[in-house]
Order: C-alpha cells, then sequence, then structure tokens
C-alpha cells in the first residue's frame, strides 16, 4: 500500500537501537555509515520531494538540499522517532518553505480549474501511435501529479504522508509538528477535494466521468506536457527491488479508488549523481555533522 513506511509511534526497540548505532558511528566518522545513512533515506526523500515539487529536475534539487541537511544534522537526532521518519520531518520542514513554486501554484490554478481544462482539451478518439499505452501512463502520471499541486502545500503533504506513504495520523502529525487532531483535519479536507474532483473527472475513479488518459495522449503532447522520446515519469528508474510502472499500474486492479490512482507510481529511485555530490560534499569537510536538522 504504502512507498516508504517509516513508523515513529510505534518502533521495535532493537531496530531503534540499530539505527541509533549506525547514526553514532556516522557523526563519529565512519564513512561506510555514512552511506549506509544516505541509502536508507535517499530515495523516500526523493518520492517525497517529486510529489511536492512535480518535476523530476526540481525534485532532484530539492531531494539534493534535504539529504544534506539531513546528514549535516544527524548529531541532533534523537531517537525519538525512526530514522526516515526523522528525515521525512527535515524534507517536510523544507519543501513547505521552498521559495520556488510549482507553475500550478505560480498560476493559482484550482482543481476546478484544472478538471475543466483536462475535459475542454480532450481528444475525440484514444491514442493509437507509438507506444501509445506507454504515452497514456505518462499521462496519468503527469496528471495525478499534476492535481496535487493544486492542494495548498499543507494539505498536500498530509495527502502524501497518509495516502501515498501510508504513515499513521500520530507519525505524520509528529513530522509535521501539529496534533493528530489538527492533521486529521487537514488530511480530510484534502482527500475531500482531490476525492470530489476524481470522481467527477476520472474515468480510472469513476467510468462515467469524461477524461480518459488515453485522449489525453495527443493534445499533453500538442502543449509539451508530454515528451514522446522520453517520458520524464513512465521511464523514470526505480530503486532496486522497488514498483516499476506495470507492478505499480497493476496495484490499482479494479478499485476505482482516488487514493489508488493516486499513490500508484514506482518506486522512483533518487539520481546517484546528486547522492555521489552530497557524499563528495562531506568528504570535502565543508559540511560538519554538527547543524540542526529540523
Amino acid at each position: 500500500m504504502s512507498d516508504d513506511p517509516a513508523r515513529s509511534t510505534v518502533t521495535d526497540p532493537e531496530l531503534l537501537a540499530e539505527e541509533r548505532e549506525l547514526v553514532e558511528r556516522a557523526v563519529g566518522g565512519d564513512k561506510a555509515a555514512l552511506e549506509d545513512v544516505v541509502r536508507r533515506v535517499q530515495d523516500p526523500l526523493y518520492r517525497l520531494a517529486l510529489r511536492m515539487t512535480w518535476r523530476p529536475a526540481d525534485a532532484e534539487d530539492a531531494a539534493q538540499e534535504i539529504l544534506i541537511r539531513v546528514v549535516t544534522g544527524l548529531a541532533t537526532w534523537r531517537a525519538e522517532a525512526r530514522l526516515l521518519t526523522w528525515a521525512y520531518r527535515v524534507g517536510v520542514n523544507h519543501l513547505l518553505n521552498l521559495r520556488r513554486r510549482t507553475p500550478q501554484e505560480a498560476a493559482g490554478l484550482s482543481l476546478d480549474a484544472f478538471g475543466e481544462d483536462l475535459v475542454a482539451g480532450l481528444a475525440a478518439s484514444d491514442y493509437v501511435g507509438p507506444d501509445a499505452e506507454l504515452l497514456a501512463r505518462e499521462v496519468r502520471l503527469t496528471c495525478t501529479q499534476a492535481m496535487l499541486q493544486c492542494l495548498e502545500r499543507g494539505e498536500r503533504v498530509a495527502f502524501v504522508l497518509a495516502e501515498v506513504f501510508g504513515l499513521a495520523s500520530a507519525d505524520a502529525a509528529w513530522i509535521l509538528d501539529v496534533s493528530p487532531a489538527a492533521y486529521r483535519k487537514r488530511l480530510e479536507r484534502a482527500r475531500t477535494r482531490l476525492r470530489s474532483f476524481m470522481d467527477a473527472t476520472c474515468g480510472l475513479v469513476d467510468p462515467a466521468a469524461p477524461c480518459r488518459c488515453a485522449r489525453r495522449v495527443t493534445p499533453a503532447v500538442a502543449a509539451g506536457r508530454v515528451d514522446p522520446r522520453r517520458p520524464a515519469l513512465a521511464t523514470h528508474p526505480v530503486s532496486p527491488g522497488g514498483r516499476d510502472l506495470a507492478r505499480a499500474s497493476a496495484q490499482m486492479g479494479r478499485l476505482h479508488d482516488a487514493a489508488t490512482v493516486l499513490r500508484s507510481h514506482p518506486d522512483y529511485a533518487a539520481p546517484r549523481a546528486r547522492t555521489e555530490a552530497v557524499l563528495s560534499l562531506l568528504d570535502s569537510g565543508r559540511f560538519p555533522l554538527l547543524s540542526d536538522g529540523r
């Protein structure tokens, strides 16, 4: 169900002790331990950044900055939460305050306006050109990313933590530093808005709804939103052993559920060049492991 389960409130004491020992070694200068920490959090943090920023290039920039904040703040981790849960907290704080806005944020695009654009831009028939199935999946992935950007950032991250990463309310509330009750209210607003939008618009959720991914391919290519030569999300590398596009799509099954459609992305992997760049910066001595990661 979830991309990256990371519990803070219900934690295996042995696992937490193992993570504490790993972090102590990393902070103490053990390069192998530091690389292990990076491997554990790099892909989940990238997936978080991608869901919040929409485009892979922007997610790469954000994830690299978050990873630097995480590894340079390791000395402040007190094992009050799982290492990944704490890393999510660092990442969410950065993403909520990111100055760069997505195109939807900059345009003030609402779900209503987005839905009108989708329906108005439908082709008369399904796309049947080269790589038709792949491009229809690219449209779906791009569209669900765009839907999330129509939410206010606080609602967006609440939905992502619950419905995409499968975190419990107490864990997500801790990540956002709000009360569980306040978090649940925020989450319900996001769920209600997205459910209403997709029930009325998305043919994957309701067969009677007007929008069809295969009928959006030609308009999306013409508008430059999808590159048929290099689909950004449908061909994105995935984590070793993670869900690829076919497996993620298959998990939708016949559920016709808004959350299922939004969650059914592959387990995208963070670009390894960015991770190596972070490790190189740490080796340079410019970023000692002393700063506050929150």
